[in-house]
């Protein structure tokens, strides 16, 4: 059972469960998000930053 607290998470955050696991991460202001998996698990969470001009 998994049990949050949406009060006490950052305001953008990207929740990913795989293989048992659970892990949250705040999303940055500007940038692209990717989610690379393998053997179908999550192996990465890719943040490319950026801002534009």
């Amino acid at each position: 059972m998994l049990e949050l607290d949406i009060m006490e998470l950052p305001r953008s955050c990207v929740l990913v469960i795989s293989d048992g696991k659970a892990k949250v991460a705040e999303l940055p202001v500007h940038a692209e998000t990717s989610i690379v998996t393998y053997k179908g698990k999550v192996k990465r969470v890719n943040f490319d930053e950026g801002e534009e001009f």
